[in-house]
């Protein structure tokens, strides 16, 4: 009896939440996902574990360091963008220049939460290339170019797994693990 509660329980610790293959059709629907993500500025390269999670128009990005401690969380919404690390609290309505006082780098929040599901941002203008199966395959808006290296899957509704943004000495690869539904 014991053995079989605790083989049940072994079991169902191991079970882990299905990966979410598909985007929902709509921009802001909500998301999360496990990561990595590397920066390259100029010279600086930096690298950090992510978890983001966009819900109700804002988004939550935790930047982690290798062990799994959180070195920096982001919470972006339509008003203003907060930063808290290394135990100081950041606040600012540009989230581009926030990142840059506060880390040294900036990353383009405000169309990333969109570039991240293979979406144009619904401000500027954007040029799309697409492969055989209708995945975006070249995105290029905001002065940004975007290109998207793997998918979760072969259909054209799959959602991203590897992209690598480029713009004027800067260089961000975002990996990403696991997509979660909302």
């Amino acid at each position: 009896m014991r053995f079989a509660l605790l083989a049940l329980l072994l079991l169902a610790a191991c079970s882990t939440n299905p990966v979410m293959l598909h985007r929902a059709r709509e921009a802001d629907a909500p998301f999360a996902f496990n990561g990595r993500i590397a920066i390259r500025q100029d010279a600086r390269r930096d690298s950090a574990g992510v978890r983001w999670t966009h819900r109700d128009g804002t988004d939550e990005i935790l930047l982690l360091a290798p062990l799994g401690q959180t070195v920096a969380r982001i919470v972006h919404g339509a008003e203003q963008t907060t930063l808290e690390a290394q135990g100081r609290r950041y606040v600012a309505q540009n989230a581009e220049d926030l990142m840059q006082q506060a880390l040294g780098w900036r990353l383009p929040l405000s169309g990333l939460r969109y570039w991240i599901m293979a979406l144009p941002a619904p401000d500027g203008e954007a040029r799309i290339e697409r492969n055989a199966n209708g995945q975006v395959n070249l995105l290029r808006q905001q002065g940004w170019e975007i290109s998207y290296t793997r998918y979760a899957a072969e259909s054209g509704d799959a959602l991203p797994l590897r992209l690598k943004l480029q713009r004027e000495g800067v260089e961000v690869r975002v990996l990403i693990d696991e997509w979660e539904a909302q």
